[in-house]
């Protein structure tokens, strides 16, 4: 039986994200910035709920479950803002606008793959995050969330749960990044 690694996500626009891109480019300057594994552009969103490796036979519940979890949200407004890390081996850029129909959509999410019996960790506070770049060892991430500070990105509607693959990176090819697939979409709020 061959199994997924899925996770669902709500993916900024490609304005939104021109934006973000446009005010990282002053943070590779930093020194430093070429020991991060700066994620790439096709690498951002906002993950609601992190699957793991799923068994192909339960995707025909999962995507009945996350419909209706869809269904069952409507649009809200958001916005890339600002910028965080965890420990010092994660940056990353915040959300603002409709913080509190993100998070209960990350906890619909989550509860649709619990449901359809998904091995799910311990649902946590969710921190909406998107992650810019990951260090091997712990690092000062201190000067690039000082340079995202004030960092205020476009209001955009977001309308859609993503179901997203991320297919491995290949081994033995420095730098190559996992890359991610949109398997099924929804709307909000239909």
């Amino acid at each position: 039986m061959s199994s997924q690694r899925l996770f669902a996500a709500v993916l900024p626009p490609e304005p939104a994200a021109d934006e973000l891109a446009r005010a990282l480019g002053p943070l590779h300057a930093i020194p430093g910035a070429v020991d991060l594994r700066w994620t790439a552009r096709a690498g951002w969103h906002y993950t609601l709920a992190f699957l793991g490796n799923v068994d192909e036979e339960l995707l025909p519940e999962l995507y009945t479950r996350l419909e209706r979890a869809a269904h069952r949200t409507g649009p809200f407004p958001l916005r890339i803002h600002s910028g965080g890390r965890f420990d010092g081996r994660a940056l990353w850029a915040g959300a603002e606008g409709g913080l509190d129909a993100l998070r209960l959509l990350a906890e619909r999410a989550h509860a649709a793959a619990r449901r359809t019996g998904i091995p799910m960790e311990e649902h946590r506070r969710y921190t909406p995050h998107l992650t810019l770049a990951r260090s091997r060892v712990p690092t000062d991430l201190t000067p690039y969330t000082a340079a995202l500070e004030g960092f205020e990105g476009m209001s955009w509607e977001a309308g859609e749960l993503s179901l997203v693959r991320s297919n491995p990176p290949v081994d033995g090819v420095p730098g190559e990044q996992p890359r991610y697939e949109v398997v099924r979409a929804w709307p909000l709020g239909r």
